[in-house]
């Protein structure tokens, strides 16, 4: 009889210990958090343009995904809708976050059977059609740090990250596992393409859920920059050749 109370004392001690144990663990890599990376300080806001709603859109003070899908929205619903399923769905219930798409004036129409083709009735109170002249929205596409075009008709495929202090969001290093391993040259992700629905579900998935980690943290009290202002440094240099 005393044998197995010492066996059930040894297994309920390893059962309670075991989880505090793990969590233990994850608390210094929770500690070491990198944050993601800001690769432009300057993104223009939304002054210039009117909304759908009698709301004032802008940028400043939210997590926005930023997206230009031009003259004809509805002939780019591939796009908007990876954008709808895989993004605003899984996040709409954060604070402050908003999905943009900007499109030119006269377009409003366009947008609304967009919408209808993109929403079976849901939630869509987060996701916003701002409307600009031409030039204001080469403009805003300009104020982003990108490797991308807006084509003839003010499209583009791929959407940005903008947080809440007008900063543009994104990697500076975007190489894998095995191509650092290999030490190939480091190229960056400014943009994350709707089309790919691989890249919108794990990488800008990824990279949102970093930063909401981030503005959690700031608002504890617990966020330090300072590791990313070095990486930043370090791999500016890197690519500057210093």
């Amino acid at each position: 009889m005393e044998k197995k109370n010492v066996k059930r004392n040894v297994v309920l001690g390893i059962l309670f210990f075991l989880p505090v144990g793990f969590l233990l663990m994850l608390y210094p890599s929770t500690h070491n958090y990198d944050p993601l990376e800001i690769v432009d300080e300057h993104v223009s806001d939304l002054q210039l343009f009117s909304s759908s709603t009698e709301e004032d859109i802008l940028l400043e003070d939210h997590i926005t995904v930023l997206g230009f899908l031009g003259n004809d929205p509805a002939k780019n619903v591939i796009a908007a809708s990876n954008l709808k399923e895989l993004v605003y769905d899984k996040f709409k219930g954060f604070k402050k976050f908003q999905i943009v798409i900007v499109l030119p004036k006269g377009s409003e129409e366009r947008a609304k059977q967009l919408q209808k083709e993109i929403n079976n009735y849901d939630d869509m109170r987060f996701w916003h059609y701002v409307f600009g002249q031409p030039n204001d929205i080469k403009t805003l596409f300009g104020s982003m740090k990108t490797e991308e075009t807006l084509d003839d008709n003010l499209f583009t495929d791929h959407v940005f990250i903008v947080d809440k202090d007008l900063k543009q969001r994104g990697r500076l290093d975007d190489r894998e596992d095995k191509e650092i391993e290999r030490e190939e040259t480091i190229y960056p992700l400014y943009s994350y393409d709707c089309i790919e629905v691989a890249e919108v579900k794990n990488k800008m998935s990824d990279d949102l859920r970093i930063l909401f980690t981030e503005y959690r943290q700031k608002r504890k009290g617990k966020f330090d920059s300072s590791t990313r202002r070095k990486e930043d440094i370090k791999t500016n240099k890197k690519n500057s050749g210093i």
